[in-house]
């Protein structure tokens, strides 16, 4: 069995797009190429290459403001897992970020969670990511608002998150299929993955308004859709599950460093929805 000690961390670029995309299918995730092009623009993607130059790894640092950072798309090809790669490959992303100076952020698989923990990071919230496939939606609500202002989409995401994401928000709501919703108080943002539609972020005040929205979105249109919800909204998760959803897989929302209190949970307004694991 090769080692991987030989095998250089390199820093990859845009046109390895592809590749990137190659392995985040072989993970079955729902990134699209345009996910890709957006880390690989907006990084720094660290990668490694096995001897014969093909990309067998990968791992995302994604910059945001006031020093904050997620991590994200640490894959590695099945033939090259339980090597170390991915440990080798996050503790290049956490120098990065000391480096600049930035907090790094990430959403854990439980396995994850287990490997993050001693490496300094903390739990912040659970999510949940659930599937609607095949099944009737709710019934309808009045009707809905084909348009939101990205401007206080964008408002309302800094309030939550305690830092600002515009380039991310501005990207995904301009992609075709991509539409901004919105109905009485309640906003999300509607886009396409590889395989799924994804409905994230989505702010509402209170669980009515949220599942109302979700209703208006999906419409006749039963699935593929994913959504990934905030694992305390307890009576927006029934709503979910009762009319069709199925809960695919937890995450857990960490944060490196001390154990300080967050703005979203002084808040007390956390999203019904978040953007997705790999986006925060």
């Amino acid at each position: 069995m090769a080692g991987t000690d030989q095998l250089a961390i390199v820093e990859l670029g845009v046109a390895d797009a592809p590749v990137g995309l190659a392995l985040s299918t072989e993970a079955h995730w729902n990134q699209n190429e345009a996910d890709w092009r957006f880390f690989l623009t907006h990084g720094p993607v660290v990668g490694v290459r096995d001897h014969h130059g093909d990309l067998i790894a990968t791992a995302a640092l994604l910059p945001y403001s006031s020093g904050n950072a997620w991590i994200s798309m640490v894959l590695v090809t099945a033939a090259w897992r339980r090597r170390g790669l991915a440990t080798r490959l996050i503790d290049q992303c956490l120098a990065t970020a000391e480096y600049r100076g930035l907090t790094p952020w990430l959403d854990a698989t439980p396995a994850g969670a287990a490997v993050y923990g001693p490496l300094g990071f903390k739990p912040t919230i659970p999510l949940l990511r659930l599937r609607l496939e095949g099944a009737s939606p709710r019934k309808r609500s009045p009707p809905l608002s084909s348009s939101a202002n990205l401007n206080e989409l964008v408002l309302r995401d800094r309030s939550i998150m305690g830092f600002g994401r515009s380039t991310l928000l501005e990207e995904l709501s301009g992609r075709a299929g991509s539409k901004l919703v919105s109905h009485d108080d309640a906003m999300a943002l509607v886009r396409d993955g590889r395989k799924n539609r994804h409905i994230g972020p989505l702010f509402a005040s209170n669980s009515g308004s949220a599942l109302a929205l979700v209703d208006h979105i999906i419409g006749p249109d039963t699935g593929p859709w994913l959504i990934d919800a905030v694992g305390t909204r307890q009576e927006f998760l029934e709503g979910l599950t009762g009319s069709g959803w199925t809960i695919e897989r937890p995450f857990q929302r960490m944060r490196f460093g001390s154990a300080t209190a967050l703005p979203n949970e002084l808040s007390k307004q956390l999203p019904f929805a978040v953007v997705g694991p790999e986006y925060g």
